[in-house]
């Protein structure tokens, strides 16, 4: 049987256990991979019902204009909500978000604009700000307000709450969300305590939200608000859909905590899921302690990694905020000190280079010519052409040169230098902030990767 559109296949996405990161977690460890919807993400519940809610209220007019300020997510749900049912689309978002959300919304026919993140709600350019005036500006529209708008935990209270019960068996006894909007923790969080009151319900945050410290206090303190690069939860003020008695506790997480474990759980679980799921199971593991063997965890994995392709799976990126800690290239040429690069213009002689092979015990030397890398000679290619015709010492390196070496970047994982080196090419170069070159050998990558 078929389905009337593509909305019909919003929600009754899959429970997932978690194996190997979780091993060392007594409890069994589920995952609610939201990433199934549509759209991609679990925003494509509250936007829809957020549509379905302005429409029963006459608040959203045929040939209307949807207005929304996203980190891209909810804003992918309205597109998709927008294209069935003949509705325009502008939306809003920060210049923290990744430029894949903005191109993925531009591709489903939504305007997209992007205004600064470093400032304060109330400032006039932040997106919080540009959407309300939109929304009052252009005939004919709503701004759909996804903070303060209550049918975004309606729709976690009607669905996703549910789903989870059932897919348990009523079994569950934790739930672990990132903290956003609110919709999403507060509308599940409602339907399973009515449930179960003695269901334990944990938001994860991140370091300068003062999601955290309200929870605590009651008390809003912009001093505990700073720039943080994780995406799609965390606030720097309370939205409305936040019922804080529905919550247990809050666990703030780093942001190299929360990107890294993203990347762990790709490669470890098989799930290509977005920053908040990475910082959903750091979380987790913060608090694992307090758990038993009879305890049965539900964490919402929000969004896919194709949203992110261009951050956290990126190793330079990663690299670039001190994410990830890796060896590369820069790495193994610090770690032989002042060794300088021996090379040889192509006017040289074969003897020539195998003096220098000789004098420096070296196997693979580049070939320059004008600062530029234009072939090599290997201690294994010159042996099989001197051996097979003495005579070709006397003759110049052009007459015997091998493939240039890749040259790549100075920061460049040692991990990819490995699938570079091969028995045919047997170096890289790379050059380093002042123009110069240098070269890893396999032998270089065998002794780093031993360290």
């Amino acid at each position: 049987m078929w389905l009337n559109n593509i909305l019909e296949t919003i929600g009754n996405t899959p429970l997932i256990k978690l194996n190997k990161i979780t091993q060392d977690i007594p409890a069994t460890v589920l995952a609610k991979v939201d990433y199934f919807n549509p759209g991609n993400s679990i925003k494509d519940r509250m936007a829809l019902k957020m549509v379905e809610v302005a429409e029963k209220e006459g608040k959203l007019k045929p040939g209307g204009t949807i207005i929304e300020g996203t980190s891209g997510n909810t804003g992918m749900g309205l597109a998709l909500a927008a294209c069935v049912k003949g509705y325009k689309c502008i939306f809003v978002t920060t210049d923290k978000q990744s430029k894949e959300k903005a191109d993925i919304l531009k591709a489903v026919g939504a305007e997209v604009i992007v205004c600064p993140t470093n400032v304060l709600p109330e400032d006039p350019r932040s997106y919080y700000s540009v959407a309300k005036r939109l929304g009052k500006e252009i005939p004919n529209s709503m701004y759909m307000n996804q903070y303060d708008n209550l049918a975004n935990r309606q729709a976690h209270y009607e669905s996703t709450g549910p789903e989870i019960w059932e897919q348990t068996e009523g079994k569950i006894t934790h739930l672990v969300c990132t903290a956003g909007t609110g919709g999403t923790i507060t509308g599940a969080a409602m339907y399973l305590k009515e449930k179960n009151p003695n269901i334990k319900i944990w938001a994860i945050d991140v370091y300068g939200s003062l999601l955290t410290k309200y929870y605590k206090t009651g008390e809003i303190d912009m001093s505990e608000v700073h720039p943080y690069i994780s995406e799609g939860f965390g606030e720097d003020f309370v939205p409305q859909n936040y019922d804080m008695s529905v919550i247990d506790h809050f666990e703030q997480v780093t942001d190299k905590d929360g990107a890294v474990m993203a990347r762990r759980i790709a490669k470890e679980e098989g799930l290509f899921c977005g920053y908040s799921a990475g910082s959903c199971l750091q979380g987790l593991m913060q608090l694992k302690s307090s758990l038993t063997k009879d305890d049965v965890v539900v964490c919402i994995f929000h969004d896919h990694g194709s949203r992110y392709v261009g951050k956290i799976y990126n190793d330079q990126w990663m690299m670039e905020r001190g994410f990830l800690d890796v060896k590369t290239f820069k790495d193994i040429v610090n770690g032989r000190h002042s060794k300088r690069l021996v090379t040889l213009e192509p006017t040289h002689t074969v003897a020539e280079a195998v003096d220098l092979m000789k004098k420096y015990d070296i196997e693979q030397i580049p070939v320059m010519k004008d600062h530029e890398c234009v072939g090599a000679v290997s201690e294994s290619g010159l042996f099989q052409k001197v051996f097979s015709n003495p005579e070709i010492r006397n003759t110049t390196v052009a007459s015997v040169l091998e493939p240039a070496y890749p040259v790549v970047d100075f920061d460049t994982p040692v991990e990819r230098l490995g699938s570079l080196i091969t028995k045919e090419n047997g170096a890289v170069l790379a050059k380093d902030e002042k123009g110069e070159y240098h070269i890893v050998t396999k032998y270089d990558v065998i002794q780093s990767l031993a360290k």
